[in-house]
């Protein structure tokens, strides 16, 4: 009834995913071997069927002695835990109830050693909500998506002062195209290390050639990259994602020199249109940086005036003991909030 697919069954992988009706990129193969290569662990897909319930899980599975805080300290291949790959993740549940699912799937990864798991819940699907009796469930900060029924609503919801930002962006020569080559990728690549280096960001967020490599040649159906043009430059680059009705905004940047032509305004708004034309129902923005409502959700929430949707969180203890255990491995951990807590920084 539980069956564990690797990325060296990626057709019998995809095949499972595709089977359910709320899949979305994040569950797919070609998604995960790119983090994969980025060095988040190895990528299972947990597939359960009984006849009655069915259910996916996507996860990333991580040798708890490769961190670095337990370098020497512990041997390989004995403690493992799960995280849902960058992005979103978690059960997929079609059917009624999932007990016998949990039950199955926590006896597995009791016997297989597995200590603890952290889950990324995906806030388009609510897949959340089926899994509440199993994981802690928190409710995070709220999250943006366009409605691309049609290009009157995608207009509709995108506030009147974006509207006339949009409008000055194009009146002023800025122009959107949209492809997949590796050229692209590399582009993209330098521009978004650029933001990157803006922001601050931490090292993990600096992804390197065959990472992208694999964005382009994995997922063949599945990415593109969206840029806007001025003076024959590219100024401003997204990758876009997108599987069964879904487009997802993935990754970003521009250049600093521009930001005053509002690039990314423009962009946003013409994959929003693209993604209509060619019978997408949703674009997935996302929110702020750490669930906060900092200005790069305010710039996201300038996209659409309807309803929003919460972002969850799920962890689960499968072994207290060898979780006390690594935990008392460490010194000065107090009180981090952060899960697994023996993975905290410091």
């Amino acid at each position: 009834m539980l069956t564990v697919y690797t990325l060296e069954q990626s057709d019998n992988w995809d095949s499972a995913v595709r089977s359910f009706a709320e899949y979305d990129v994040y569950w797919l193969s070609g998604y995960v071997r790119a983090f994969r290569i980025h060095g988040d662990g190895e990528p299972l897909l947990f597939y359960y069927d009984d006849g009655a319930v069915r259910g996916i899980n996507v996860v990333m599975k991580r040798d708890v002695a490769k961190d670095e805080h337990f370098a020497g300290k512990i041997p390989e291949g004995k403690y493992f835990d799960l995280a849902s790959p960058y992005g979103y993740g978690g059960w997929i549940i079609e059917g009624g109830d999932a007990s016998d699912l949990f039950e199955a799937y926590s006896a597995y990864l009791s016997k297989k050693g597995y200590i603890s798991e952290f889950v990324r819940f995906h806030p388009m699907l609510g897949n959340h909500k089926k899994c509440e009796s199993f994981y802690d469930v928190i409710q995070l900060g709220e999250v943006v998506h366009m409605d691309l029924s049609s290009p009157e609503t995608i207009w509709s919801n995108i506030t009147s002062k974006n509207r006339n930002v949009i409008r000055k962006a194009a009146k002023n020569g800025v122009r959107i195209y949209n492809g997949r080559c590796r050229e692209l990728f590399r582009e993209f690549r330098e521009i978004y290390n650029g933001t990157m280096d803006k922001d601050g960001a931490d090292s993990y967020y600096y992804f390197g050639e065959e990472f992208y490599d694999s964005v382009l040649c994995d997922l063949p159906y599945n990415s593109q990259v969206f840029y806007a043009v001025k003076d024959d430059r590219i100024i401003a680059a997204s990758i876009m994602l997108a599987a069964n009705g879904r487009m997802n905004y993935h990754l970003s940047g521009s250049l600093r020199e521009y930001s005053s032509l509002a690039s990314s305004n423009l962009l946003l708004c013409e994959a929003a249109l693209w993604g209509c034309a060619n019978g997408y129902k949703t674009l997935y923005l996302g929110g702020g940086v750490g669930s906060g409502e900092d200005s790069l959700f305010k710039f996201k929430r300038a996209f659409y005036k309807g309803e929003l949707h919460h972002f969850f969180i799920g962890k689960k203890i499968y072994s207290r003991e060898k979780y006390d255990e690594l935990l008392g491995l460490r010194t000065g951990l107090t009180g981090t909030g952060f899960f697994p807590e023996y993975r905290a920084k410091g």
